[in-house]
């Protein structure tokens, strides 16, 4: 795939949740009208100017598609009916198992326009999913880039809407944040989000009984790449390559300040990762 290809299909997308929108609304008048009297029950960082990025140069030639770097990991299956109610746990799941050399790709804070189209972008380039942590706050004004994430085969998790130290914030504040944000999601891409993420790691009991209710389970990771800080291309690379390992989940952010050593650390790290042996993959919680 081109980065024209993939502006185009940014487009398309936009214009499709814009009809999508429409119709509806137009169903929602229609429906309202002729069944009076009826109830029917329904389901709860910095912001970027949308700038578009230019194409980066690849030094690395893009593999052929293969079957094993979209397989789900182990003890999960088909995302296409309704997520069973996952149990209250005490901890998030920091590293997940599958076959072989599996690793998971994770990015916070977003969507951003200057910086998500290009993760996509390389991502694409290698026929790999990942899994996008989404702040309500960033989704709500970037709906398009939400649902091409979706599209694109990755999952789309919650991140808050505020990006909020939960663990200084009421039972009800908490569900308020995790609720609205899972309420964009499923604006944009059709299903509400079956993995959240806690804000700096900080998890306390509301946090876990709360992604319960809506659905969620906990995720972590095993390694950080501290790419927030900008400590250089080269450093993100490494703290990558030197900690692969089998269940792996990595934690990078596309969002949040400036994060152009992000995407271009990834562009040099995932060909490496996968010249290495590793498939990179993302966890399907079945739905039943």
């Amino acid at each position: 795939m081109t980065k024209d290809q993939l502006l185009t299909r940014l487009s398309s997308t936009a214009a499709a949740l814009t009809r999508r929108r429409a119709l509806l609304a137009g169903a929602a008048a229609c429906g309202a009208a002729g069944t009076a009297g009826l109830l029917s029950l329904g389901s709860g960082g910095e912001s970027a100017p949308p700038a578009l990025p230019a194409a980066g140069a690849q030094t690395h030639r893009a593999p052929m598609p293969s079957a094993y770097r979209l397989q789900p990991m182990t003890g999960y299956g088909s995302p296409r009916t309704e997520p069973s109610q996952p149990l209250v746990r005490r901890e998030p799941f920091l590293r997940l198992s599958g076959r072989g050399r599996t690793m998971v790709l994770t990015f916070d804070d977003g969507p951003d326009p200057r910086y998500t189209p290009d993760i996509l972008y390389t991502l694409a380039q290698y026929d790999v999913r990942a899994m996008f942590f989404v702040c309500g706050s960033m989704a709500v004004s970037h709906q398009d880039l939400v649902a091409l994430i979706a599209d694109e085969g990755h999952i789309v998790g919650n991140h808050t809407w505020s990006h909020p130290l939960l663990t200084r914030l009421s039972r009800s504040r908490i569900r308020w944040e995790m609720e609205r944000t899972s309420d964009v999601i499923e604006e944009a891409c059709g299903e509400r989000p079956l993995w959240f993420r806690a804000p700096y790691g900080a998890w306390n009991r509301a946090a876990f009984q709360i992604g319960a209710e809506l659905g969620m389970e906990p995720l972590g990771w095993t390694v950080d790449t501290l790419d927030w800080t900008t400590p250089g291309t080269r450093t993100i690379v490494g703290r990558v390559e030197h900690n692969a390992a089998p269940g792996v989940v990595v934690l990078s952010h596309d969002a949040g300040g400036d994060r152009t050593q992000s995407v271009r650390a990834l562009r040099a790290y995932l060909p490496q990762l996968l010249d290495s042996g590793y498939h990179i993959t993302v966890p399907r919680r079945r739905r039943t």
